[in-house]
């Protein structure tokens, strides 16, 4: 097991080519896809950055047919990637939506009072916290983005600013926090040191606490050819096998697992320490799923890369044509996915106009790689585009409800995942 793998960085930007499976160490891994040599997804530019030199890090995809783990072969170090973070939670409605009814539910479910801690690994802007907070449940966040914590704390979101480790979660144990509950969403994808961050729950969790965590669900990412969520954040992309596989390792079990719809199919899984509690009947049926779909065969995944190079042709033919045609188009949403979509299909200023957002973080400045500005939405109903295409295809109902004076003037939305279709 490597143990200590990319924890610690100089400050020289560099990256780390695996030749093992992330989590069980297999060697023969199984190429899937590859999407050439790109920019840092969220590495956003600012108009004085344009002429200088971005750089590009390879994003391959492997698959472990012994755990069923798909994983990037690249590791960018994660204070390059996360110490300055343009990611707000609290800019998307849906994610809010998501985090109330998340905070609700394990509150009633665990018999939630002001005697619990709960504590968010990879907290952001205290988005998740802030519930229990309301209901006068004790909270910690861990947030390693420093820009993102000062946020976090201007909510009186108490919040460490660290990357979490088994030596963060000892030091947090020896000070009397261990917790009722440990919340990570859409973290375990951006861990470089999995079995320190696993041992580090372990370590943090009270004897009888619940560990709560969502991934995007690889299955749904590869039935609705959801290739943008693959960036250099997103070391890995999980099946509950993997999970189980990942926590056993750890003395730690998966006793409930579900599927939900946030983020084009997310898996949210229940972990304990191991006391040989039976896992439930949705958790056992959703691992026989996965054993029917092949989710260690390889050639469950052989359709993938043709899908993805069959999505591209047929999304830059449709958008040459419209701009042949005379027409505007914007592009919605500076996420990361995104930037993923720009820069693998090689959509740039001569098809698109610009990029808008929500994020007044975003906004002023530009997409990485294609160079796109980055306003604020209401632009598209002061220019009126003809189209907009919605990176943040994610947040589909959202959108297309807070841009309803848009479409009502006659503006129209191309999605793009997970079937390309005009709205």
């Amino acid at each position: 097991m490597q143990r200590g793998y990319l924890n610690r960085f100089s400050a020289k930007p560099m990256t780390q080519a695996i030749a093992i499976c992330r989590i069980c160490g297999f060697e023969d891994l199984v190429p899937v896809l590859s999407l050439g040599s790109l920019p840092l997804a969220n590495a956003l530019l600012k108009a004085e950055q344009l002429s200088e030199p971005e750089p590009r890090f390879p994003l391959d995809v492997v698959l472990c047919p012994n755990c069923s783990l798909l994983q990037i072969t690249e590791t960018v170090p994660p204070e390059l990637l996360f110490r300055n973070y343009p990611y707000f939670s609290s800019f998307s409605d849906t994610m809010l939506r998501h985090a109330h009814a998340l905070a609700k539910n394990l509150t009633e479910s665990l018999n939630l009072t002001s005697k619990n801690l709960v504590i968010e690994v990879a907290s952001n802007d205290g988005y998740l916290l802030q519930y229990f907070k309301q209901m006068d449940i004790p909270v910690l966040g861990i947030e390693p983005a420093t820009n993102i914590v000062s946020v976090a704390e201007a909510k009186s979101i108490p919040t460490i600013n660290e990357f979490f480790d088994d030596q963060l979660a000892k030091k947090l144990s020896q000070n009397g926090k261990q917790a009722d509950v440990i919340i990570g969403n859409n973290v375990l994808a951006h861990v470089a040191h999995l079995h320190e961050f696993v041992e580090g729950i372990r370590l943090l969790l009270k004897p009888d606490g619940t560990a709560v965590f969502e991934v995007a669900y690889a299955r749904e990412t590869i039935d609705h050819c959801e290739f943008d969520q693959i960036y250099h954040e997103h070391l890995c992309y999980y099946s509950l096998t993997a999970l189980v596989h990942l926590f056993a390792l750890h003395d730690l079990q998966v006793v409930d697992a579900e599927v939900v719809t946030v983020h084009g199919g997310s898996l949210r899984i229940y972990v304990r320490l191991k006391d040989h509690t039976l896992p439930s009947a949705r958790m056992l049926a959703l691992l026989e799923e996965e054993g029917a779909w092949g989710i260690k065969d390889k050639e469950a995944y052989a359709h993938f890369a043709a899908q993805v190079a069959a999505k591209r042709e047929t999304l830059l033919a449709l958008l040459r044509k419209l701009k042949a045609a005379g027409h505007r188009i914007a592009g919605y949403g500076a996420a990361a996915k995104g930037s993923i979509m720009l820069n693998a299909f090689g959509i740039g200023p001569e098809l698109l106009d610009y990029v808008v957002d929500r994020s007044t973080y975003k906004q002023g400045l530009y997409m990485p790689g294609c160079h796109l500005p980055i306003y604020a939405p209401e632009r598209l109903l002061e220019e009126k585009p003809d189209y907009a295409l919605m990176l943040a295809w994610n947040f589909k109902a959202e959108v297309l409800e807070q841009q309803a004076p848009y479409r009502q003037a006659g503006g129209k939305f191309i999605i793009p995942i997970p079937e390309i279709e005009i709205v």
